[in-house]
């Protein structure tokens, strides 16, 4: 057994090194022996030839003397200079372009603009201009607070993280992530986002994922999903009234803009690439900004049009609905709204779709892709391609900054209307059946967010009042009323 003792080792690397040494003097000094006068009258002539501009002879230069093909007319131009060398290194960073910077500079965005201006020209898009640096590290700011809402708050982290992320990539000025056409999130939208792909592909998820039990077995709560789309068309008015001040919306415009009252994304993508795509992404933000702000907007106006009694009516859990009824529902309403509102028909469609293979039960693989691996790879896209809208050039205006208090007071008056018309309701019920007005608000179209608000709110009065079934009702005809008026204005409009 040999002894490694430290002279041992201490031979072996020098028995290592010395053949490492003479593998290196092998392995260049036989070029260096082996070349021939010939070759270095080649070599000369080469050196000749690049000195007279000569192309052909470029490629015979060997060592030092090659000269690489496109550089013969380099010149001074591209000789290392340290302070220019620092200087573009300063100009690069992020902190330049957003504060020293107050605008983009005209030639490093030609092609950005250029990318844009032919999205343009195809019809899906609208050039916005370019906004100052410091906004977008405003907007930067938004997207961290938008972060910490859905992380730290538990505010819809399934949306709001991924909608946080897109708006800090888009504004990282200098990264490009926005670029057209090469940019990550340029693609996400433009792949998905802006031709209504991803919102068909989530209402088919949200067909597998929803239950219409509580709906069937008690119809009536379909009113309250009706009334909440008095948001909707409550903010056609609100339109007009931003007009009088200066705006200008059309009628098709105000129209996508009215369906942000659902609390439905998806159908505001859906809506407004028919109608009005030039306003397609502040639509987008709004509608699930709004849609992901549920659990904040809604409890104040829960609670300002109610009394603590009225929460805290219990509601008796609604009957078990036989499989047929269930397998029957989305085959009936796919039906009539070809055969009455055919515009409507591809949400309602892929809803029924994703619905009633859930339902059957013949094809488990498919409805637990639809609702788990499929739904959750496109609302990840979806999401990012959303955030990827928050620029300032597009958020940070007064038409886009209108849309957005539009959204939000239709948002509040469709939570409005699903609760007033509760109370409406409870003038006609007998004694013990009353309803609790709170499920009123699950009217519109966040599934399952608003019947989740509702049922919390609830309990934050008595903790035993469990009427979460019972919202499910109202807010599932919600995201059918939804699409229903989506199809509305689609068939009114769109042509």
């Amino acid at each position: 057994m040999i002894d490694l003792n430290k002279d041992f080792r201490k031979r072996v690397l020098g028995v290592s090194l010395a053949i490492m040494a003479i593998a290196f003097v092998v392995s260049t000094g036989a070029n260096v022996f082996a070349q021939t006068a010939e070759a270095t009258a080649v070599e000369t002539s080469a050196e000749d030839a690049y000195l007279s501009g000569t192309e052909d002879a470029v490629s015979t230069g060997t060592g030092l003397n090659r000269v690489i093909k496109g550089t013969e007319n380099w010149g001074d131009s591209k000789n290392i200079d340290p302070v220019k060398f620092l200087s573009n290194i300063g100009k690069s960073t992020g902190f330049y372009k957003m504060f020293v910077q107050s605008k983009a500079d005209a030639d490093a965005e030609a092609a950005r603009k250029a990318a844009e201006e032919e999205a343009v020209e195809e019809g899906n898009a609208k050039s916005w201009g370019t906004a100052p640096g410091w906004q977008s590290f405003l907007m930067m700011a938004i997207g961290f607070l938008i972060v910490y809402l859905g992380a730290g708050r538990g505010f819809e982290p399934l949306l709001l993280i991924p909608i946080g992320f897109g708006t800090i990539l888009v504004n990282a000025v200098g990264a490009g992530m926005g670029n057209l056409p090469d940019g990550m999130l340029a693609i996400i939208y433009k792949a998905g986002v802006g031709n209504e792909f991803f919102p068909m592909l989530i209402f088919m998820g949200i067909g597998a994922m929803t239950d219409f039990g509580p709906l069937i077995a008690n119809p009536k709560t379909a009113l309250l999903g009706g009334a909440a789309q008095f948001g909707v068309f409550f903010t056609l008015f609100g339109v007009a009234v931003l007009n009088i001040f200066g705006l200008d919306y059309n009628i098709m415009q105000a129209g996508a803009i009215a369906i942000i009252g659902g609390a439905d994304g998806p159908t505001s993508i859906y809506v407004s690439g028919k109608l009005a795509p030039e306003l397609m992404a502040v639509i987008a933000v709004a509608a699930y900004s709004y849609m992901a702000l549920v659990p904040m907007i809604q409890p104040p106006i829960m609670k300002a049009l109610t009394t603590k009694k009225q929460r805290c009516i219990h509601m008796e859990n609604p009957r078990a609905v036989p499989k047929v009824e269930k397998i029957l529902f989305p085959m009936m309403l796919l039906l009539l709204t070809i055969l009455l509102l055919p515009p409507a028909a591809p949400l309602i469609g892929m809803l029924a779709f994703g619905n009633f293979v859930k339902e059957a039960g013949v094809a488990q693989r498919l409805s637990k892709t639809m609702e788990n691996e499929l739904m959750n790879i496109v609302s990840i896209l979806l999401s990012l391609g959303v955030g990827s809208q928050m620029t300032p050039e597009k958020i940070i205006r007064g038409e886009s900054l209108g849309i957005i208090v539009l959204g939000l007071v239709a948002f509040g008056v469709a939570t409005a209307g699903g609760i007033c018309m509760a109370h409406v309701m409870n003038l006609f019920m007998p004694k013990g059946k009353k309803l609790n007005p709170l499920i009123g608000s699950a009217g519109v179209s966040a599934v399952p967010m608003a019947a989740r608000v509702a049922h919390k709110v609830a309990q934050s009065e008595d903790a035993t009042n469990f009427i979460l079934m019972n919202a499910m009702g109202p807010n599932v005809s919600g995201v059918i009323g939804t699409a229903i008026a989506a199809g509305v204005f689609i068939a009114t409009y769109g042509n």
